[in-house]
């Protein structure tokens, strides 16, 4: 049994749920738990982060960040962390699991080292993801990169002066990120162009507002299309308050807006960067009954929901659940210009319209949009492939909450990917599940 009491490996039967009613509070923001200990391992002294997630993405931070000689301890709900600065070991091979954001931002902070290799045990899913874009801005500022067709397993060997340097943020955002985090070490700082059609500008957001919070200076215009870090300044130790996790918590106030009941979520800051805030807006769009007070939402589920249509890049995260949602709302709904969903832990886009025609929704796709016309009633008493895709699995549970019958998720375990007390946080709320254990070999 892990920490959260549930089998290392399972699938998870969900049951029809009458009701969902109670308060929670949102988990600690994964896309900030991954930026705040980086910046603290890349200042020199103590730096506490406080209520750090304890998603596989955060542990899988915390593992790669001790191998390169950083100190890393959990205290309660708290991480300290007492960082290498601008010299991370050199000659480590690191393995970020698959943690794609992290691999990133760490393939960005390898060009300090004079050697650094990443691999991963999830070849069918990390190992398969694009890096090229990110490598060939680091190859034009000088470092050596060695890879196969820019695909894991990849070494970058520094050093690097900086200077101006342009990166596509046409598939990512995650790419331009990574420089951002190395930009402040480098002698020459980093005068970034972004180039492309701007993909997920809230987490480059995010990322900026993460350099400030540990006193490094940057400059950007309005559309991101130029970041300007200068060089030769140092990351500020000192302490952080990590966020609740807006796309989480997204998938709670869906599935408490398609069933009866009250749910509320605390944790949640109005003005915080995550884009996935969104899903705020979207599910009342949709005729959610949803209210906020401060930080906290409360949703009064069992009312009539319509479709919608919406450009979905700035939640990207929020999309498998909303589509949840959708499920369940008189009409089509789509979410449009979501190419990037297609380069996730599974095509996002042709995987999730697969898994909702499999349970008898009518489902459709372009090459950048997923489309779902809502129903009555799911049947349920069939089997829902998880595609190792935590976002996937948010989704199909919350169809199950709604079906006629059972539905199995393979894979579920993959959930911790996120979110580990997902299940469990339900279930606090009504939800009922069982959990079968399968094979750990």
């Amino acid at each position: 049994m892990t920490t959260d009491g549930l089998p290392e490996r399972f699938d998870v039967i969900v049951h029809p749920a009458r009701e969902l009613r109670g308060e929670l509070r949102a988990q600690p923001s994964k896309n900030y738990t991954t930026r705040y200990l980086l910046a603290a391992a890349l200042a020199e002294g103590e730096t506490r982060v406080v209520g750090a997630a304890t998603s596989e993405d955060a542990e899988a931070l915390v593992r790669c960040l001790r191998d390169w000689g950083a100190g890393v301890e959990r205290v309660g709900e708290d991480v300290v962390v007492r960082g290498f600065g601008a010299h991370p070991r050199t000659g480590v091979t690191l393995n970020p699991g698959n943690a794609g954001a992290v691999a990133r931002f760490l393939m960005g902070v390898a060009a300090l080292t004079s050697g650094t290799t990443f691999v991963t045990d999830y070849a069918d899913s990390l190992g398969k993801r694009p890096q090229g874009d990110l490598l060939e801005a680091l190859e034009r500022l000088g470092a050596r990169v060695s890879s196969t067709s820019g695909r894991l397993p990849i070494t970058i060997s520094g050093p690097v002066r900086g200077g101006l340097v342009e990166v596509s943020a046409e598939r990512s955002s995650q790419y331009a990120s990574a420089l951002m985090f190395l930009a402040p070490l480098l002698p020459e700082g980093l005068d970034l162009r972004l180039t492309g059609e701007i993909k997920s500008h809230a987490p480059l957001r995010q990322t900026l507002a993460t350099l400030a919070a540990f006193g490094v200076r940057a400059s950007a215009s309005d559309d991101l299309s130029r970041i300007s870090i200068p060089g030769g300044q140092a990351y500020r130790a000192g302490r952080v308050l990590v966020p609740g996790d807006y796309p989480g918590s997204a998938a709670i106030l869906a599935a408490a807006a398609i069933l009866p009941g009250e749910v509320t979520v605390s944790n949640l800051r109005a003005d915080d960067l995550q884009g996935e805030r969104e899903a705020v807006d979207v599910l009342r769009g949709m005729g959610a009954d949803i209210v906020r007070e401060g930080d906290r939402v409360t949703v009064r589920g069992g009312r009539p929901l319509h479709a919608v249509r919406r450009d979905g890049d700035s939640f990207t995260d929020a999309v498998q659940a909303l589509t949840a949602a959708a499920a369940f709302a008189h009409g089509t709904t789509t979410w449009e210009n979501v190419a990037t969903l297609r380069l996730k832990e599974c095509d996002r886009i042709s995987d999730t319209r697969r898994e909702l025609e499999r349970l008898g929704l009518r489902a459709g796709e372009t090459e950048d949009s997923l489309s779902v016309t809502g129903t009555e009633r799911i049947a349920g008493g069939s089997t829902a492939d998880g595609h190792g895709d935590h976002r996937m699995i948010m989704l199909l549970t919350l169809l199950g909450l709604r079906a006629d019958s059972p539905i199995r998720i393979t894979g579920a375990h993959h959930i911790r990917k996120s979110y580990p007390l997902f299940f469990r946080h339900l279930e606090g709320l009504g939800a009922r599940f069982e959990y079968a254990e399968t094979d750990t070999r």
